[in-house]
C-alpha cells in the first residue's frame, strides 16, 4: 500500500470512528416550559436548549394557541451568552394548550425541526 492510499484509509478511518459529536445535529436537548408539560401560570417567555451552537438568521420557534393564533411577542432570538438557547417572549397566555414548533440551523449547517405541546393553567 503506498503512503498515499495509506493516509487516505487512515483519514476514511477517522471519520468514520470519529467522536460522536461531530456527526451531531442540533436536536431540542430541554425547554422551559418543558415538553408535554403543565405549568400553573402563564409563563413570559420560551425557552429552547439545543445540544449544538444554532445560526441565529435561520432559527425560529412559532408558538400558537388552540385556534391557531401565534402567540408570539417578537421574534425568536438567541441568547448572546448561550447559543445554544432559544428565546421567544410570550404575549399574555389565558389557560390551555399551546403548540411549539421550532425549526433550527445549528453552525454544522444542518437543519431539524420539531414540535411539542405545553399547558397553562390545567393539571
Amino acid at each position: 500500500m503506498t503512503t498515499r492510499a495509506t493516509a487516505a484509509a487512515l483519514a476514511l478511518a477517522a471519520l468514520l470512528f470519529a467522536p460522536a459529536p461531530i456527526w451531531a445535529h442540533a436536536f431540542l436537548d430541554h425547554s422551559d416550559p418543558a415538553v408535554g408539560s403543565t405549568v400553573p401560570a402563564a409563563p413570559q417567555a420560551l425557552n429552547l436548549w439545543f445540544t449544538q451552537e444554532l445560526e441565529p438568521a435561520f432559527s425560529w420557534v412559532t408558538v400558537t394557541d388552540k385556534s391557531g393564533a401565534t402567540v408570539n411577542d417578537g421574534s425568536a432570538a438567541i441568547d448572546p451568552n448561550d447559543q445554544t438557547k432559544l428565546i421567544v417572549k410570550l404575549k399574555p397566555l389565558d389557560p390551555g394548550t399551546y403548540t411549539v414548533k421550532w425549526h433550527v440551523l445549528s453552525v454544522d449547517t444542518h437543519t431539524t425541526e420539531g414540535d411539542f405541546t405545553f399547558q397553562v393553567g390545567k393539571g
